[in-house]
């Protein structure tokens, strides 16, 4: 057998070409485990993009903060309580959201408030809420039969929650005083507004002043009441010289005329 020399050279070069070859072979693996950690960033700035969610709970407190503020001029001790926003909304973050009252909705008892938002994207929601009014009111001491001038021994004071009581309740004694009943009321009955009226300051033939006022002028003249009127309410007279003129009516038989 023929034997070949040994040649350092030759052993030097396959080596090369082996490693060569090895380090080609083993590049798409190195390049498959950093292509996704490339994807990372991009991920993070798709969600940096995207639209903030509102905090729910601060709507919440914003609809409480506004009923306490509407209802800070009621007689008595004002209480108000939120129901919690709906957990499953999901609102786009609002840069100012206002609070307000639905029309017809009431300041006490089981009520709601709106909240709703202009900008970045507009969205209104209705958040329910309960508000408490324990406060002095009027009730008839007596029975009350129609027609009947309240004085002060026809009523007296109780005390709870206005909210469970008809709308209008009085609640200070110089609302009812001298006002007329215009229907029988029962006693312990709470006394409403739209249950009394005035007494008439105007009647029909009555001899009436009119008073005309203006910028720097006042005059007055005698007329007859054309009809009758209380205390507020629009009356007619007729004047000497046969006009008709409207007015508003005073106490002491006096129609009143601005211009």
């Amino acid at each position: 057998m023929k034997l070949f020399p040994f040649r350092p050279s030759t052993f030097s070069g396959a080596l090369s070409a082996l490693l060569a070859l090895a380090l080609m072979v083993g590049t798409p693996a190195v390049q498959a485990q950093a292509q996704p950690q490339s994807v990372q960033p991009q991920q993070q700035i798709r969600m940096a993009d995207a639209p903030q969610r509102q905090d729910l709970p601060s709507l919440q407190q914003l609809a409480e903060q506004f009923l306490q503020s509407q209802a800070a001029g009621m007689p008595g001790e004002v209480t108000v309580s939120t129901d919690p926003v709906d957990s499953r909304l999901s609102l786009t973050a609002c840069f100012d959201p206002q609070a307000f009252m639905p029309n017809g909705a009431r300041l006490w008892g089981r009520t709601t408030v709106g909240i709703k938002c202009v900008a970045p994207a507009p969205w209104t929601i209705y958040v329910r809420a309960n508000i408490r009014v324990i406060a002095d009111y009027l009730v008839a001491a007596t029975p009350l039969r129609s027609g009947q001038t309240i004085g002060a021994g026809d009523i007296t004071r109780m005390h709870g929650d206005l909210s469970t009581l008809p709308n209008g309740v009085a609640t200070d004694e110089n609302q009812v005083i001298g006002r007329i009943s215009s229907m029988a009321l029962r006693a312990g009955t709470p006394l409403r507004m739209d249950a009394l009226r005035s007494q008439q300051v105007v009647q029909q033939g009555q001899t009436v002043r009119i008073v005309s006022n203006g910028p720097g002028f006042q005059i007055s003249a005698e007329a007859r009441a054309l009809s009758n009127a209380s205390e507020g309410q629009t009356a007619q007279a007729r004047t000497a010289a046969g006009q008709v003129i409207s007015g508003i009516a005073k106490a002491g038989g006096i129609l009143e005329v601005n211009y």
